[in-house]
């Protein structure tokens, strides 16, 4: 398998109990290449970003992580969970912890790192994310937007080769949206791979090299945004987008 490929997903299904959530997905994600997924709720957008993460276990199907088929039962998915990073719509900080705690946790239990060089670390991703001066603070103490900047540098403490975004703004107040956009923006610019579960269709258009567009478990159509947006093959990609741009 091309070794730039990060993510490939063969003939992907899941159900829970009689609901049918993935339907034969296949999807492909280069390294460094942007994808955001969209379509309405309920159209499997998250199922898919769990089972990329190993959080929902697929019922049949293929997934490939950095070019290697993952199996259960023969990969530790721990592991494998440390390469894909996953940034969630609720933040999920742990309260009794400060800002920094928080990020060097994983490290150190999971990763084994040294205490003093996960906190450098965590300071790095700190700055990166604009919130240095918040390293001591409890999580109550923050802004939504502040404690999703928080948990994209938690996840980035794990040096993942891939970042997964389920909705990252869709708790957030109007106001605080943009602050996560911008770091998730730097992130693309500087080549990370990411996927991205948004209803932010002037993000997707703007930071995207593909919009991938769902519908009951399906993946209907995939383009280029520019393509996507402003001229959709599929018709049902045309009444979803006509209802929400």
């Amino acid at each position: 398998m091309d070794k730039s490929m990060m993510i490939k997903v063969e003939k992907l299904n899941k159900s829970f109990g009689d609901l049918h959530v993935l339907k034969d997905v296949d999807l492909t994600v280069k390294e460094s290449e942007v994808v955001c997924l969209i379509g309405a709720s309920g159209s499997g957008k998250s199922t898919l970003l769990r089972c990329l993460n190993f959080l929902e276990l697929k019922d049949n199907g293929n997934i490939f992580i950095a070019g290697e088929k993952i199996e259960m039962g023969t990969h530790d998915l721990n592991n494998v969970r440390s390469k894909v990073g996953m940034v969630f719509q609720h933040f999920h900080l742990f309260p009794h912890k400060t800002v920094i705690e928080n990020i060097v946790e994983a490290p150190i239990y999971v990763k084994k790192t040294q205490k003093d060089e996960a906190i450098k670390e965590a300071r790095s991703l700190l700055k990166k994310v604009g919130l240095l001066d918040k390293e001591n603070v409890y999580p109550a103490k923050l802004s939504g937007g502040q404690k999703q900047r928080v948990a994209i540098a938690r996840a980035l403490a794990m040096k993942p080769a891939i970042m997964l975004f389920d909705e990252p703004t869709s708790a957030l107040d109007p106001e605080l949206v943009g602050e996560v956009l911008a770091t998730m923006k730097q992130l693309a610019n500087e080549g990370m791979t990411m996927i991205v579960v948004t209803h932010e269709m002037g993000f997707a258009r703007e930071v995207a090299d593909w919009a991938v567009y769902m519908h009951d478990g399906r993946i209907i159509e995939v383009g280029h945004p520019d393509e996507l947006f402003v001229n959709p093959k599929e018709q049902r990609t045309k009444d979803f987008l006509d209802s929400v741009l």
